[in-house]
């Protein structure tokens, strides 16, 4: 933490502009060595950047953010170049002959935000999402991260949690007094409005479901129009159709997004009868075919009307083809030959997954998230269900620890190398 690190913070060249980001203590000196003068701070200059023979690297634009009050808690400077690959590499090569300067690795310009108190686990974890986002929904929810919305709300509960803790603390330090030889009145009721109050974030739909996407899987019987439906979903030809049954003997995922919300499209082999098939291969395909049904968040089912898993949708496809055996009560006839209920099936595609999906600007948990919040819940269940006040003070102090663990006021190195591995160098 004490070296002062340099990288490209904006995208890769060639671009109009290069921004380069200095973070530490030599940071001024540097910029001052460069430009010849510090500007005033926080207030872009223009500025020549010269290397150590006096001759021009760049002319810049320049940026003097002195510390505390910084994106990394650090000293920073900043160059705006020409982005130009040839210009952005001299500059660099004139960086590294500083003394205690070093490149950046992936994420510490953040690891050092998080270091420094400037931004707590859980808003890391939140830029990180939308440093990844390719979804207005995906961005919506990373942006509530960012600004906390979960950092604040276990900040209030933890408060809450530490005033129950003080309640049981006096209990068992002064049980002989008579003004606190008792829980007051209500000290359950606020047990289990608060384990209520996180029941309801560990009820929304996790942050997966925004990177994953909503998972929709094709089944049916080969020959049924699975691949040709696929294809015009996600807008490409990505499975071979052919009048040949059998055709599609493996599992093909498309991820796109529709209507802003990410989706996982699933092809798969066509489902037969065991026994009906003596093709090794294709049976594999029709296992992994069963095995993507059990993962679905929806089935599309093309195969005899009620023959399919269960809440699947009933598609009565090729709806071109009149010499097709129609379904009486279908989710939707399409044709995805014609466009014919092409639009409609979308749209009912949409309806649903946002139901699974956060709602737009809430801040969704992700599978740590949710581990940890579940923990506080299970402790605060015993709290409420265990009479005496060690046990109490215990099971406190572990949901305690649980909301330190999910801000990191109590992490592990590890975890922290697995998360900041996520950035970029240059965040």
């Amino acid at each position: 933490m004490t070296d002062t690190i340099f990288a490209l913070s904006s995208g890769q060249p060639p671009a109009g502009i290069a921004v380069i980001r200095i973070s530490g203590p030599q940071a001024g000196p540097v910029l001052q060595a460069l430009a010849g003068r510090l500007p005033p701070p926080r207030k872009a200059r223009f500025a020549r950047l010269l290397d150590g023979a006096g001759e021009t690297l760049d002319d810049a634009l320049v940026l003097w953010l002195p510390g505390p009050t910084t994106a990394t808690g650090d000293d920073i400077a900043e160059l705006h170049l020409h982005g130009g690959r040839a210009v952005i590499r001299a500059v660099e090569a004139m960086l590294g002959t500083f003394a205690g300067l070093r490149k950046a690795e992936a994420g510490e310009f953040t690891r050092r935000a998080f270091a420094n108190g400037r931004i707590d686990l859980a808003e890391a974890e939140g830029l990180a999402d939308l440093l990844a986002a390719e979804t207005d929904l995906q961005r919506r929810a990373a942006l509530a991260m960012v600004g906390g919305a979960l950092s604040r709300q276990v900040d209030a509960w933890r408060d809450r949690l530490l005033t129950l803790a003080a309640r049981v603390e006096a209990i068992l330090d002064f049980a002989d007094e008579d003004d606190v030889a008792a829980l007051p009145p209500d000290f359950a009721m606020q047990v289990n409005q608060l384990s209520g109050e996180i029941g309801e974030w560990l009820a929304r739909p996790h942050a997966e479901a925004l990177k994953e996407g909503y998972r929709v899987v094709l089944a049916g019987p080969p020959n049924a129009g699975k691949s040709t439906l696929f294809n015009a979903l996600v807008e490409s030809e990505a499975a071979i159709t052919s009048p040949v049954a059998g055709t599609t003997r493996d599992v093909i995922l498309r991820p796109v997004a529709i209507g802003g919300i990410a989706f996982t499209f699933v092809d798969t082999a066509g489902l037969r009868e065991d026994g009906d098939s003596n093709d090794a291969i294709e049976l594999i395909g029709i296992d992994r075919a069963r095995d993507e049904l059990e993962r679905a968040d929806l089935v599309l089912w093309l195969g005899p009307e009620s023959e399919g898993p269960q809440d699947a949708w009933e598609i009565d496809a090729r709806a071109d083809d009149v010499s097709r055996e129609t379904k009486r009560t279908p989710h939707h006839r399409v044709s995805a030959v014609t466009g014919e209920g092409m639009a409609e099936l979308k749209q009912a595609l949409i309806a649903v997954a946002q139901t699974a999906m956060p709602r737009a600007g809430d801040a969704a948990l992700n599978a740590r998230q949710h581990s940890l919040l579940a923990d506080v819940q299970t402790a605060l269940e015993a709290v409420a269900h265990v009479p005496d006040p060690l046990l109490q003070a215990e099971n406190l102090r572990l949901a305690r620890m649980a909301f330190d663990r999910l801000v990191g006021r109590a992490t592990t190195e590890d975890m922290l190398d697995a998360l900041f591995g996520r950035f970029c160098i240059g965040k």
